[in-house]
C-alpha cells in the first residue's frame, strides 16, 4: 500500500499570502476543482456573483487582509477565491484540557466540501507578537485553527443559528436573513480577527481579552489555550457580547446553555428535515464525546477522531500544545462507497522551539 501524501508546511513569514499568491496558485486551483464538484451546476454559475458580493462586503469591513485576497484571486484567475474567504464558519468540535501541567487543544473541522482534507496545509506566519502556525488551505487567508508556540493556540467553531421560525424547511429563510444582517455590518469576519490576535497578542490573557471584546461580523465560538496551568477557556460570542467559561471547556456548534431562538447547526443534507431537538442532541454528543476522551491527546496520535466526533463532513483533525510547541494535523475525506471519512494524509507533526522548527510527516 502506498504511503499517504504529506501535508505541506509553507513559509509565509515574508509577507503572508501576498508573498505566496503565485506559489499557491496550482494548489488553490486543485482545491477549487474538488470543492466545486459538490455544488450543483446552477450554483457554480453563480460563483462570479457570489464573489462580487463577498468582495464588496470584505472591502467595506474592517479586515486588513483584503489586499492578500485580491492578490490570491488575481493569481488564481478564476471565481471562487473571494467566496471561500467570506465563509468562515462550519461545523466542528473542540476540547481544551490539561495534560501533565500543559494545556492542549484538540479539534475537528467539519465542512461539506470535498477536497478540504486532501488539500489542507500548514502555513508558518509572523506578526509583531511572534510566529504562529495556521492550519489552512491554499488561498484562504483567515485563521480557523492555529498555534503560536510559547503563547497560545485557538480554534473557531460555528455558532448556533438565530431562528425566527421553528419549521425545519424554513432554515434557509433564516440563514438568508442572517446573511443580510451580516451584509449590513462592517465589523471584520471572525477568522480575520483571530488572525489579528495571533499576529499581535503576546500571551493567553491578551488574546482572551481581545477575543472577548473585539466586535465581529458573525456570532462564533472560540476555544483558547495558553501555556500555563489553568489557561484554557471557551468564549461564546455574538457580534458585540460574550460569555466565557474556564470549566467545561469543550465546544461544538451550540451554546453550552442553549435554547430558542438559537438552534445548533445541522448537516447540509438534513437542513430541511432535522428537528431542533435532533440538532441540539447531535452537537451535545460530539462535545461530550471529545471532552470525555480517556487517553492523553499528547500520546494518542489523533486516535480520538472516532464517531460521533468523526462524522460524514469531517475534513481535518488537529491537536495543539503551545507550551510544548507541538502541532499535529491530518486530513480526512469520504472515499467512494464509504459512509464516514478516512484519513487521506500522513499526520503532519510540527515541533517548534525558540530557535528552530522540526517538521515530521
Amino acid at each position: 500500500m502506498s504511503a499517504l501524501p504529506t501535508i505541506p508546511l509553507t513559509d509565509g513569514r515574508g509577507g503572508g499570502f501576498l508573498g505566496l499568491a503565485t506559489e499557491v496558485r496550482e494548489r488553490a486551483l486543485a482545491l477549487r476543482k474538488d470543492c466545486l464538484s459538490w455544488l450543483l451546476p446552477p450554483v457554480r454559475l453563480l460563483l462570479p456573483a457570489m464573489d462580487a458580493v463577498t468582495r464588496r462586503w470584505l472591502r467595506r469591513s474592517l479586515s486588513p487582509y483584503v489586499g492578500e485576497i485580491e492578490s490570491v484571486a488575481a493569481a488564481v484567475g478564476l471565481p471562487g477565491v473571494w467566496f471561500l474567504n467570506g465563509t468562515y464558519q462550519w461545523g466542528c468540535a473542540a476540547a481544551a484540557r490539561e495534560e501533565d501541567g500543559s494545556p492542549w487543544l484538540a479539534r475537528t473541522l467539519d465542512w461539506p466540501f470535498p477536497g478540504l482534507g486532501r488539500h489542507v496545509e500548514v502555513v508558518r506566519l509572523r506578526g509583531p507578537a511572534g510566529e504562529f502556525f495556521n492550519v489552512t488551505w491554499p488561498g484562504y487567508v483567515g485563521v480557523l485553527t492555529a498555534s503560536a508556540p510559547g503563547r497560545f493556540a485557538a480554534a473557531i467553531n460555528q455558532a448556533p443559528l438565530w431562528r425566527r421560525a421553528s419549521a425545519p424547511w424554513l432554515r434557509p429563510y433564516d440563514m438568508a436573513l442572517n446573511a443580510l444582517r451580516t451584509w449590513r455590518i462592517t465589523f471584520g469576519p471572525p477568522d480575520h480577527l483571530l488572525r489579528q490576535v495571533f499576529e499581535t497578542c503576546r500571551d493567553f490573557a491578551e488574546a482572551k481579552h481581545r477575543l472577548e471584546t473585539l466586535p465581529m461580523a458573525r456570532p462564533t465560538i472560540f476555544t483558547l489555550v495558553g501555556c500555563a496551568p489553568g489557561e484554557r477557556c471557551v468564549i461564546e460570542r455574538t457580534e458585540q457580547n460574550f460569555v466565557s467559561r474556564s470549566d467545561e471547556t469543550c465546544a461544538a456548534n451550540d451554546w453550552l446553555h442553549g435554547g430558542r431562538p438559537w438552534e445548533a447547526r445541522v448537516a447540509a443534507k438534513l437542513l430541511l428535515t432535522s428537528s431542533y431537538e435532533t440538532a441540539a442532541a447531535n452537537s451535545r454528543a460530539r462535545r461530550e464525546a471529545l471532552g470525555s476522551w480517556p487517553q492523553p491527546f499528547a500520546r494518542s496520535d489523533l486516535a480520538w477522531v472516532v464517531p460521533p466526533v468523526l462524522n460524514p463532513f469531517t475534513r481535518c483533525a488537529v491537536a495543539m500544545c503551545p507550551a510544548r510547541g507541538m502541532l499535529r494535523v491530518a486530513g480526512y475525506e469520504v472515499e467512494a462507497g464509504d459512509e464516514l471519512p478516512r484519513q487521506v494524509t500522513e499526520i503532519r507533526e510540527v515541533v517548534a522551539q525558540t530557535d528552530r522548527v522540526t517538521a515530521f510527516a
